[in-house]
């Protein structure tokens, strides 16, 4: 259907043409259309209240949907599409379980031992880690290139790392995302823009993240949408610890920028 109405759309007139984009045009928030440069403090209100929210739970746990493109040689779009349930206990315990079109995979972090383990094959592969998320977090970014999911929203200080280099931002409006009432947010950094989209009710939590890589060719975005909070979870035991595979199959570490795995 998508394509069909954009095909329908490009053998408008040029003069039908002006009609359409004028009714897109009333169809948007004012704010879009008189965006004016800088950083609007009432979208630093709304993402700090947001940030500062998240920053003082002390365990929860929720459920993504994420989407990232690839942009091929040719210019052309490819979308892969990935869901995770995350558990999180603050100040150092977290785990993901990620599947998709690119990964089955359960991420550990215990406090002590970061792991990655592929239950299709029992492969699996653990580190010493940091004792805190955020220093985890860092290290398994800075050193190993993974990324957990929705990992920039669990920093406590995650208002400060997603304002960095920030140029403008403004309130877009209202919006709903899977049928939350929420409160859209745009801004800008040199290489990219980003959108948020908070609960506008009493738990100001994020409920949709939309990053566009403007550096890149054709702009490829990453989406990922939220779903499923739960402040209050009740955890069991071994929630964060790894339990060894039957059969395992040790692998190590590849430091980042490395050319081989290796394994045990």
């Amino acid at each position: 259907m998508a394509l069909i109405g954009m095909k329908q759309i490009a053998q408008i007139g040029k003069g039908s043409v002006a009609a359409v984009a004028l009714v897109l045009g009333m169809a948007l928030p004012q704010a879009a259309l008189s965006q004016a440069g800088g950083v609007s403090p009432k979208a630093e209100q709304l993402l700090k209240r947001s940030t500062d929210f998240l920053a003082c739970q002390q365990q929860f746990s929720l459920d993504t949907e994420s989407s990232i493109e690839v942009v091929l040689a040719s210019g052309q779009k490819i979308q892969f599409d990935h869901t995770a349930k995350v558990s999180v206990e603050r100040p150092n315990k977290l785990r993901a379980e990620r599947t998709g079109d690119l990964v089955d995979q359960v991420f550990y972090y215990d406090g002590e031992t970061l792991t990655l383990h592929n239950p299709d094959g029992g492969l699996y592969a653990t580190i010493a880690a940091p004792d805190t998320i955020e220093a985890m977090l860092d290290f398994a970014r800075e050193k190993l290139d993974i990324v957990a999911p929705a990992g920039d929203l669990l920093y406590k200080n995650a208002y400060d790392i997603l304002m960095q280099d920030v140029t403008s931002g403004f309130v877009v409006g209202k919006g709903v995302v899977d049928g939350v009432h929420c409160d859209h947010l745009a801004f800008r950094a040199p290489h990219v823009d980003w959108q948020v989209w908070i609960d506008a009710g009493d738990r100001p939590l994020v409920r949709k993240l939309v990053i566009t890589t403007r550096d890149k060719l054709n702009a490829p975005q990453f989406t990922v949408v939220t779903k499923n909070w739960n402040l209050e979870p009740k955890f069991a035991a071994d929630t964060f610890s790894f339990v060894l595979p039957k059969c395992p199959q040790k692998f190590e570490f590849l430091p980042k920028g490395g050319d081989g795995a290796k394994t045990q």
